[in-house]
C-alpha cells in the first residue's frame, strides 16, 4: 500500500501525485488533508502516515510539504521509518537502493510537477539492494 500525505503547502501537489497513481492502477491511501487549510500543521498528517508505514515492510509513504524538510524530520521520528527527502530521481532510485528507505519526502515549493512523478516513478520502482554492507549499516540505525 502506498500511503500519502502533506500540510497546505503539498495539498496541490499530492492531489496530481494521487491522480497519476490512481491512472497506474496502484493502490493508494490519502491520510489528509482533505481540503485546502492554510494554518493547518504536517505533523497531524505525517505521524498517523508514517505509523502506517511502520506496521508492513510492504508499506510504502509519500509525504509533501512546501521545503520537504519538516515532514521528514517528523517521520524519521518513527522507529523503523527511513525518509528520504529528493529533489531528483536518481537520488532518489540510490535512496532505495542502498538504503531501503520507505518514505519519499517532497519539496513542493522546489520541483514541478514533472520532477515529481519522475522521483516517484524512479523510487517506487526501484528495490532494495539487500548488499550485506547496506544491511549492516540499517540495522544498527534500528538498534539506536
Amino acid at each position: 500500500m502506498i500511503y500519502i500525505a502533506s500540510d497546505h503547502g503539498g495539498f496541490n501537489l499530492k492531489h496530481q501525485i494521487v491522480k497519476y497513481l490512481e491512472s497506474k492502477k496502484i493502490d493508494v491511501t490519502d491520510m489528509g488533508p482533505y481540503e485546502y487549510k492554510e494554518d493547518d500543521d504536517y505533523p497531524d498528517y505525517v505521524i498517523p502516515l508514517a505509523k502506517e508505514v511502520q506496521k508492513d515492510i510492504k508499506n510504502r509513504g509519500i509525504v509533501i510539504c512546501r521545503n520537504g524538510v519538516g515532514v521528514s524530520i517528523a517521520t524519521n521520528k518513527i522507529k523503523n521509518i527511513r525518509t528520504v527527502l529528493s529533489w531528483n530521481p536518481k537520488q532518489a532510485e540510490s535512496s532505495k537502493l542502498d538504503d531501503d528507505t520507505n518514505i519519499l519526502a517532497l519539496p513542493a515549493d522546489y520541483i514541478d510537477q514533472t520532477t515529481a512523478i519522475a522521483i516517484v516513478d524512479m523510487w517506487l520502482n526501484t528495490e532494495f539492494s539487500a548488499f550485506p554492507r547496506h544491511i549492516r549499516r540499517i540495522k544498527k540505525i534500528e538498534n539506536i
